[in-house]
């Protein structure tokens, strides 16, 4: 496996990668357009996601995201995994692809947003946006739960973490009307703490929830009687 990526791997990539903040001590520079195919060929095998992930290698990493079965994921392997995160990319991926398909990812939302790390904390909100697009059978109360996590979080500056917050709460304000309402007061809640990262948190959001767009497709979406 790490040959076939190895030969694939190109400097113009992964000088590509780190313009956009895709950083990691070992990086072959594949995209993920190639590796594709390779996802598809290999399945689901936990074993291989296993040994993929510890090689450190940042492309066998997200190969592992995909591979891996949520089904046989605990707490304990998700934290341990999460405490590798070291670039946006491998966050985002693993927790979108599987990690919000796991049984422990709500409790991983509420523990990694009181994490120090940034990207750590990051996957909180980044498996936080996933489950309010996947996760279809948790009721609106489990998501209004959390949004104190949010608010919260937007007093963190670094730039990961807050567009974490920002993303999260867009995604839930966007799963139906009940949801909608309650994202456009914690936006509000969140620009009222004033500071930088809660200004654009806040303001970024409250510019997609209330724009016409969104408020039509949020009517769409309302139970018919």
């Amino acid at each position: 496996m790490l040959t076939w990526l190895a030969r694939r791997g190109r400097a113009r990539n992964r000088e590509g990668m780190a313009r956009v903040g895709i950083t990691s001590p070992k990086v072959f520079g594949v995209p993920m357009a190639a590796m594709r195919p390779l996802v598809r060929r290999l399945g689901r095998d936990h074993a291989r996601a296993e040994a993929l992930w510890r090689t450190g290698w940042l492309e066998a990493r997200l190969v592992a995201g995909f591979v891996a079965e949520p089904a046989r994921l605990t707490a304990a392997a998700m934290d341990r995994w999460a405490r590798d995160f070291d670039n946006w990319a491998v966050t985002d991926s693993t927790c979108l692809h599987l990690f919000c398909r796991a049984a422990p990812a709500w409790g991983r939302v509420t523990a990694w947003s009181r994490r120090r790390g940034e990207y750590q904390k990051r996957a909180a909100f980044t498996l936080l946006a996933a489950l309010a697009v996947h996760d279809r059978t948790s009721p609106d109360a489990r998501f209004i739960d959390a949004l104190p996590l949010l608010v919260t979080a937007a007093r963190d500056e670094r730039p990961y973490v807050r567009k974490g917050v920002n993303w999260a709460l867009r995604q839930i304000g966007k799963r139906n009307a009940a949801l909608h309402g309650a994202a456009i007061t914690c936006a509000r809640d969140i620009l009222a703490l004033d500071t930088p990262a809660a200004r654009w948190i806040a303001r970024d959001a409250l510019r997609e929830l209330t724009s016409a767009a969104t408020r039509r497709r949020i009517a769409a979406r309302r139970p018919r009687t």
